[in-house]
């Protein structure tokens, strides 16, 4: 299989605008020459990509599927230019991290602008991804450091304690009301529909373990790939969501979002982080590793 670089970067730039011509714009492409490049690595993959639509294409389940690893394979060819750059300047390494969003918004967002100051020369690079696809990904030494949540943990790699959070309940309240002034028990959202994140989320295998205490299956009335979309099913009352505060507040929430904290500790979570040797100068993945692990504030 042939698959160059623009062709790569064209797909990842489809997906995201929903269409060919304006993806074709914006690296200079030619539209007939990008709708080629499409069809021709769809009749390699044996699989379309994309669904064409009036006003543009819509991504099939199939090219859900491989869009993961055309995402690998650009960070592979970012790394290559990257280290490139790196013997051209003499810079001092580039290293990719691996996190949940939640980890990101809450903690390592302010941890690389601390590790930016320490060292200014390395460059980094942030991947957003579930826990385990962060861990899938240091399996397969996409990544050099990885952030993810504890009990979700499956690989045979040193750990770091990195931070803790918890979930609350995200609620309208327009369309649920909740009787107790506490804090709730898993009693009392039961029933109700449940706006998750989708498979392989640290947040996903909590409501699963938690449906499983009460002898119950979790039903997974919605699964969405982030919090924006969550909050977007909240806000219409299609269900309750779960989110770790600093997340939510994030979100700058209008008043009609309520919250409410929740009973127990099963909903309380810890992340570690691992990092593999191999790809990154070791000194420089040595110093990342510290500035992180060190940065609990």
């Amino acid at each position: 299989m042939k698959l160059d670089s623009t062709t790569v970067q064209l797909v990842l730039c489809i997906a995201e605008e929903g269409s060919i011509s304006r993806a074709a714009d914006k690296l200079s492409l030619a539209v007939a020459a990008a709708s080629k490049r499409v069809t021709d690595l769809e009749a390699q993959l044996g699989a379309r990509l994309f669904k064409r639509v009036p006003h543009g294409v819509l991504i099939t389940e199939a090219g859900s599927r491989l869009m993961a690893h055309i995402r690998q394979i650009d960070n592979l060819i970012g790394r290559l230019e990257g280290d490139a750059q790196v013997l051209c300047r003499g810079q001092d390494g580039r290293i990719l991290i691996g996190a949940p969003k939640a980890a990101i918004i809450q903690f390592l967002a302010k941890d690389i602008a601390r590790l930016r100051d320490a060292y200014p020369q390395i460059t980094l690079k942030i991947m957003e991804e579930n826990s385990k696809i962060v861990q899938q990904l240091l399996r397969d030494k996409v990544i050099d450091v990885g952030i993810y949540e504890k009990k979700s943990g499956f690989l045979d790699l040193p750990k770091f304690d990195y931070r803790q959070d918890r979930l609350v309940l995200v609620y309208s309240r327009r369309h649920f009301q909740f009787a107790a002034e506490g804090p709730l028990g898993i009693d009392d959202f039961l029933d109700l529909p449940i706006v998750s994140l989708g498979k392989g989320s640290a947040i996903l295998s909590a409501l699963q373990g938690a449906y499983r205490s009460r002898g119950r299956s979790f039903p997974n009335n919605f699964s969405t790939s982030g919090f924006d979309t969550m909050l977007a099913l909240v806000r219409h009352g299609l269900g309750v969501g779960l989110m770790p505060p600093e997340v939510l507040r994030s979100f700058h929430p209008e008043d009609d979002l309520g919250s409410a904290e929740i009973q127990g500790d099963w909903h309380h979570r810890a992340y570690v982080l691992s990092c593999v040797e191999g790809h990154a100068q070791e000194q420089t993945l040595r110093n990342v590793v510290a500035q992180l692990i060190g940065n609990k504030a």
